[in-house]
């Protein structure tokens, strides 16, 4: 059997980087995790290909080569998604198709031959055995959500790493909240099931055999769902880092308790764990509220962003707008809010209803629902009737994007970030002083020569020597960020 997994596009948005995986000479900021992992579940005689659309196009031949194609995608996906569809099925070829877009209850399903709803442990072993039995199912949904015991190693052998800025890997699934807008919970649970230490720790050992050097991604929403587990794993987390050398640095997503939580954090940074993405949504309590976002009420969020900035580990969060309880000075309250917190990469977005969650289900009951949401929540685009006018909440988004992501705003969040957190090392990566001079090149001509805001960048990059020499290196990879965030916005305000 001849299977080629397919990771369809990912348009541009905030959480592409396009724009700045540029300067590194990176085609793709990491590579489909789940297709990697799906690919070590299939039978050991089985041939296998991936085409990661992200890094190079989909060929006729690819897809002539398979006897069936495996497709993964989120909802921002789908356009793409629709289109690696029908060309298999023109050409003859069966189609399975997983992934969070098809997990959450959505209408508007790719016309696929198999559908495979929730998480693949469960489910595709039964579909092997139905394949080979000659009797597969057209819709496969696991009756429980399935331990991660069983869950191997990805399959790292499929990618040239590369391609990718950073490598990724997941040690647990769920959260024990339960926000309003969120999917996760609804895909995965709010009990947070967990890899043991020694999965996780075998999955590190396979991408620093393979030669890996900085930046790995733990994947999972909130990574201290279960700070039970968390607590046993980071002691051998970081005895693994010290008898290794340190070669990779860890960046995550947790939720705003971590701040209260001094002894973890201190051992997220002897880890070696640079950066922690928050859910913070937006300073007004009533809105939290509302999302039933409570974890974010009972402490002071400014003061939580600066705890964690002084571990070692930069900020960065994302915002909405569009709450119900939303006052008229929301936008300000932002801009605000942003700006104290020296969080350069806060991703603003607007609310959006995704399929099957809890915001969904009042908005379809409240009949305040318009349409399916694209998934991309910066595309200036609402799927609800707000509030808030329409035109007022879309304008004033807007207003805030071209606020936060101007050179004069976000350099100033950049610096005070920088200034708020010490290096206790330099992160590893991939060591090439060719690479890094293209990088530097490539930086300096598009930043420092043909930008508008070239004088703003020369002041920024003179500060960073002068007040953060340490950090310089990152400095200059937050300046690509901002670069990124700033020819998205320019195309989202149009």
């Amino acid at each position: 059997m001849k299977i080629l997994l397919v990771y369809p596009f990912f348009p541009d948005t905030y959480w592409s980087f396009r724009h700045a995986l540029y300067f590194e000479g990176k085609r793709a900021a990491f590579p489909p995790l789940g297709l990697l992992t799906v690919s070590s579940m299939l039978p050991a005689g089985w041939e296998r290909r991936l085409v990661d659309m992200n890094v190079e196009p989909l060929s006729d031949e690819a897809i002539e080569w398979a006897d069936m194609v495996f497709v993964s995608a989120m909802i921002v996906q789908k356009g793409s998604l629709e289109e690696v569809v029908a060309r298999c099925k023109a050409l003859g070829k069966p189609v399975a198709v997983g992934g969070p877009y098809v997990s959450t209850g959505s209408d508007h399903l790719p016309l696929a031959d198999y559908i495979f709803s929730g998480e693949a442990e469960a489910t595709l072993p039964e579909f092997i055995r139905d394949l080979e039995s000659g009797r597969p199912k057209p819709f496969y949904k696991p009756a429980e959500r399935p331990s991660l015991a069983d869950t191997p190693s990805p399959d790292f052998s499929l990618i040239d790493p590369g391609n990718y800025s950073a490598m990724n890997v997941q040690y647990s699934r769920g959260c024990p909240f339960q926000c309003e807008f969120c999917d996760i919970i609804e895909i995965y649970g709010r009990i947070p099931r967990t890899k043991s230490n020694q999965q996780m720790l075998a999955e590190l050992d396979s991408l620093n055999e393979a030669g890996w050097r900085g930046m790995v991604f733990i994947v999972d929403d909130n990574f201290i769902g279960n700070k039970k587990n968390v607590r046993k794993f980071l002691p051998d987390l970081i005895d693994w880092s010290e008898r290794n050398g340190f070669p990779f640095s860890f960046i995550t997503e947790a939720s705003v308790n971590l701040a209260e939580d001094e002894p973890l954090l201190q051992m997220m940074q002897d880890a070696g764990f640079k950066r922690v993405f928050l859910g913070i949504e937006t300073p007004v309590e009533e809105s939290l509220k509302e999302a039933q976002k409570g974890q974010n009420t009972r402490r002071n969020l400014l003061d939580s962003v600066h705890k964690i900035q002084s571990y070692g580990m930069e900020v960065m969060a994302g915002f909405i707008l569009g709450f119900d309880n939303d006052p008229e000075d929301i936008f300000e309250r932002q801009m605000d809010f942003i700006r104290e917190s020296g969080i350069p990469l806060a991703m603003v977005g607007l609310l959006a209803a995704l399929p099957d969650t809890q915001l969904w289900r009042r908005l379809e009951k409240e009949g305040r629902l318009v349409e399916e949401s694209t998934g991309n929540n910066t595309d200036c685009t609402l799927n609800f009737v707000p509030k808030m006018d329409s035109k007022r909440l879309v304008e004033g988004y807007k207003e805030v994007l071209q606020n936060i992501y101007s050179p004069r705003e976000y350099y100033k969040r950049a610096l005070d970030c920088l200034s708020r957190f010490k290096q206790t090392q330099i992160a590893p990566r991939q060591i090439s002083v060719t690479a890094d001079m293209k990088a530097l090149f490539k930086l300096v001509i598009t930043l420092g020569v043909r930008e508008r805001s070239r004088l703003q960048f020369w002041s920024y990059v003179i500060k960073v020597l002068t007040r953060c020499p340490r950090n310089f290196a990152h400095g200059l990879t937050l300046a690509a960020m901002g670069y990124h965030f700033r020819k998205v916005t320019a195309a989202n305000c149009e």
